[in-house]
């Protein structure tokens, strides 16, 4: 792995909550190294600090992105511009739970 994978993997377990975006699968100790840093636009050199472009998967859901991309490609159903962003919000509701905390 080069070193600006890490960093940006390092910056975006730092940002964003142990779960993937997927299958909302919750990881941690050593079960951490399943999740990875998928990039939205398949663009690994576009790494915005804000993190905009990234979101965790786990590597089950990443694997499946990335084939349902080739397969879409190959068929040319999709072009690369219309990426199909997941319909599930696992985190939906979760400011205002932790704002009821307060």
């Amino acid at each position: 792995m080069a070193a600006k994978d890490v960093n940006y993997r390092e910056q975006a377990l730092k940002m964003f909550p142990w779960v993937c975006a997927r299958c909302a699968r919750e990881f941690s100790g050593k079960q951490l190294r399943m999740l990875t840093v998928h990039h939205k636009d398949h663009n690994h050199d576009h790494n915005p600090a804000d993190g905009s472009n990234w979101e965790l998967l786990c590597v089950y859901c990443h694997d499946n992105e990335h084939q349902r991309y080739l397969e879409a490609d190959a068929r040319q159903d999709v072009s690369r511009d219309e990426h199909v962003l997941a319909t599930s919000h696992p985190f939906a509701g979760l400011a205002a739970l932790l704002k009821e905390r307060e």
